[in-house]
């Protein structure tokens, strides 16, 4: 390929157009390949496909019934029928050896070659046959039979090549095949096809930290499991691609210069995810300078803003940033309609419904922003429409969103209630029948894997209640003395006993919360949001109030209260590591992680709905769940239905 220098803007923010221009200049088109056509479902043909011969090749009879010269039969009906005599029969797959002649008839099955002398088929509902016997059935075959309508002459018959005539145009190049031409083609006796070649797309993701799937994780050593190459690799493939995943990349220059040129050579497309911002280790941009040509680096778009593309070779190159979201959003956007052209496939089909902003979302980068968004109906069924995106790295965010809102540059702000347009990630998205949010809790999992459709997101009580007087959830589940006053209608609820978790052995000897205040133990809490921390906080405050001191002078006491973690299985599973002396969470958790457990009280975990939604169907269905759910306490340590 010939790269065209004015195509080059280096380290500018282009408009997004231009990103798209530029990657639609680049030649990603595979050769064409031949393919058997069991291998062929789904691939585009390369080529046009003419008919070499007729289909079908010979007239047949398109119903059971007699064959008969259609003129024999003119005048005939119920009143006044005409009797033919019987010559024979003609079965589907064999060759006949009657011939009709004037005033004769032969028994015919669908799909049977009409017999020499015959134009028509009279069904069978039509007609009586004759027994030698004066009409009596016997052993003998029938001599005989009676026609009580007329037909003309090509009735009930298919003639050759009424399918398909030999020499016609049977499918055309860019035609995608799927079961109805895969029949035609094999109707034609055709058994292999040339087709579009896939687009062949490397895959390197780069950064020292990065860790296979299935391999051991170090987090201790910042490491973190690799989830670009898989993503984009399965959004390749659904684009008509095929994905080459390489080994990830260090920050080491050579190592990136080495993977880069080696999947260039055998790839008709580069896909690297990370380093492709300006910092001193973000050098992916200068191999591509050095080893090709580097025609942008930098699109006016969030996220993503630090796009690359440029050629490598005679391969395409397109740099994704690292973050998830930012990586999967770019692909989306830019790359898979390029991918989609090279294989032959049409744009996928698209959905777009309109919805009402939930919540008031301020926005002002100067920027095109791809907004990842979740959609959940009101009380009426209309659609609304609320920001999910935690942030470019949080992979979350690619399962939590229902589709993209863009919101134009020179938007500042969008409304509570003003109307936005939702390009779904596919066409067979819905909202869920439930929206929960608040406390993430093991009761909660079991009940919400036995509704339809449910969505929850795990934010805690506090913030879970905060979102439900927001108004955008259905439900929140919101656990221990949570004090906010929010208009709800409690659905139900259980109680759970919390406490400090600690090893199966409990070396320390941890009897109560007084050791965390006296005794320097290595202590991992959670977050100010999570209810079981404001269990912790009310014990703290009695255990304060008990010694005549402040809280604050008991909290500062035990190492690394004010740091909490998000997950509930967090601390305990930072003690089972050996992390810690002792961690706060649930009996449950320490039942399932075989830890041991020092417990500190039970604390009341409440669903609470929105009351202007408690008529949704997904609330009606959780609110019965609740009632019949004593399977699901019982099977947990540490748990009671209220």
């Amino acid at each position: 390929m010939v790269a065209v220098s004015d195509r080059r803007q280096f380290r500018d923010l282009v408009d997004p157009a231009v990103a798209h221009g530029t990657i639609s200049s680049l030649d990603l088109d595979p050769e064409s390949e031949t393919v058997s056509l069991s291998d062929a479902r789904g691939r585009v043909l390369a080529e046009r496909v003419d008919a070499d011969l007729d289909v079908p090749g010979f007239d047949r009879a398109s119903m059971d019934g007699y064959a008969v010269r259609g003129r024999d039969t003119f005048g005939a009906d119920e009143a006044d029928p005409i009797e033919l005599d019987l010559v024979g029969a003609v079965h589907a797959g064999t060759e006949p050896d009657v011939v009709v002649g004037e005033g004769e008839a032969a028994e015919i099955s669908t799909g049977a070659v009409m017999p020499e002398g015959a134009d028509a088929v009279v069904m069978v509902e039509r007609t009586a046959e004759v027994y030698s016997d004066d009409g009596n059935e016997s052993d003998e075959p029938p001599t005989a039979v009676v026609v009580r309508t007329a037909v003309a002459p090509g009735d009930n018959v298919m003639l050759a090549g009424t399918d398909i005539a030999a020499g016609a145009r049977a499918l055309g190049p860019g035609t995608r095949l799927t079961a109805r031409e895969i029949g035609l083609l094999s109707a034609l006796g055709v058994d292999e096809v040339p087709v579009r070649g896939k687009p062949t797309v490397g895959i390197v993701s780069t950064g020292d930290e990065l860790v296979r799937p299935g391999e051991d994780l170090h987090s201790e050593r910042g490491q973190i499991y690799d989830v670009n190459s898989y993503t984009i690799a399965a959004g390749v493939e659904e684009a008509g691609g095929e994905a080459r995943l390489y080994p990830h990349a260090g920050d080491d220059y050579g190592e990136m210069e080495r993977l880069l040129v080696e999947a260039a050579e055998e790839c008709d497309l580069v896909l690297s995810s990370g380093s492709t911002s300006a910092s001193a280790v973000d050098v992916i941009y200068k191999v591509i300078e050095e080893r090709g040509d580097l025609l942008l680096h930098g699109v006016a778009v969030k996220p993503g803003k630090p796009m690359l593309i440029g050629e490598v070779g005679e391969s395409a190159y397109v740099g994704l940033p690292g973050y998830p979201v930012s990586a999967l959003t770019i692909f989306r956007t830019f790359v898979a309609p390029a991918v989609r052209a090279a294989a032959g496939l049409p744009e996928p089909r698209t959905a777009t419904v309109r919805g009402k902003m939930a919540v008031r979302e301020r926005y002002g980068e100067g920027r095109l922003r791809l907004m990842p968004v979740g959609l959940v109906t009101d009380a009426d069924g209309e659609t609304l429409v609320y920001p999910v995106d935690k942030g470019s790295g949080a992979t979350t965010s690619l399962v939590e969103a229902d589709g993209v809102v863009a919101v134009d540059p020179d938007t500042e702000y969008l409304g509570e209630g003003e109307a936005v347009d939702v390009k779904l990630f596919s066409p067979d998205v819905r909202p869920p029948t439930l929206f929960a949010v608040g406390e993430d809790d093991p009761a909660l999992s079991r009940l919400l894997d036995r509704l339809e459709n449910p969505r929850f997101l795990p934010v805690g009580s506090r913030e879970g209640l905060r979102r439900l007087a927001g108004g955008v959830p259905d439900v929140a589940v919101v656990a221990g003395p949570v004090e906010r006053d929010v208009d709800t209608v409690d659905l139900g609820g259980w109680t759970r006993e919390w406490g400090l978790v600690v090893p199966a052995d409990n070396p320390e000897g941890v009897a109560d919360l007084a050791d965390l205040v006296d005794r320097d133990l290595a202590f991992v809490n959670r977050g100010r949001d999570a209810g079981v921390r404001a269990s912790l906080d009310a014990a703290l405050d009695d255990l304060a109030d008990a010694r005549g001191v402040s809280q604050h002078d008991l909290a500062d006491a035990i190492r690394s209260y004010e740091i909490g973690s998000k997950g509930f299985e967090s601390p305990a599973r930072a003690v089972a590591r050996g992390n810690a002396d002792a961690g706060l969470g649930l009996r449950a958790t320490a039942e399932r992680l075989g830890l041991g457990f020092v417990p500190l009280g039970t604390e009341s975990v409440r669903v609470r709905a929105n009351p202007k939604r408690t008529a949704k169907p997904g609330i009606e269905e959780l609110k019965d769940r609740l009632v019949a759910a004593d399977d699901v306490f019982a099977s947990l340590g540490g748990y009671e239905s209220d």
